[in-house]
């Protein structure tokens, strides 16, 4: 870590950068690079999904609120696999699950599955960013719907139980 401040900080100095942030960190390890970093981190940058909710416990989402720190959720459709088709879902159950929750709030929103899952990933307090990314351009224009999603905490958490496939202790 300490390596990796004096690179930055050598960048930023340089003025070639103006923040930094990190991608694939644990929160233990982004803890070790910030202690060495005489400026905070802007972003960290991590897989989050309904289907990927490990940041919910690792620790990632309560760090990036506590510091103020951006969290930039890549692959918030668990790379496309919340975005198939009724025909082509999954036999999994607990992918099949979290589709089908996801659905019930689409249906109720008259929205794509798609836009309920991105508004999933938004709604946590961290305000989670999700990342975009296809090469189809109506893929990238969908989530805009996202943002008039209003999901229920009853509904996120069916959706997070769905994923946990079991109810919260």
């Amino acid at each position: 870590p300490a390596e990796v401040a004096q690179a930055l900080e050598r960048l930023r100095s340089a003025g070639k950068i103006h923040s930094a942030g990190v991608s694939n960190h644990t929160a233990a390890q982004v803890d070790a690079l910030r202690a060495h970093l005489p400026f905070d981190l802007a972003t960290v940058q991590n897989e989050f999904s309904p289907l990927v909710i490990e940041p919910l416990s690792d620790g990632t989402l309560d760090q990036a609120m506590q510091h103020g720190i951006a969290m930039l959720a890549w692959s918030p459709l668990a790379q496309g696999r919340l975005a198939v088709s009724a025909e082509d879902a999954p036999v999994e159950p607990r992918v099949a699950a979290v589709i089908h929750a996801l659905d019930a709030v689409a249906a109720r929103a008259g929205t794509p599955r798609s836009a309920v899952a991105y508004a999933w990933v938004m709604a946590h307090p961290a305000r989670p960013i999700p990342l975009i990314g296809s090469q189809n351009p109506a893929r990238i224009r969908e989530p805009r719907s996202a943002y008039s999603v209003q999901l229920t905490r009853e509904e996120w958490y069916r959706i997070l139980v769905a994923a946990r496939g079991a109810r919260m202790p």
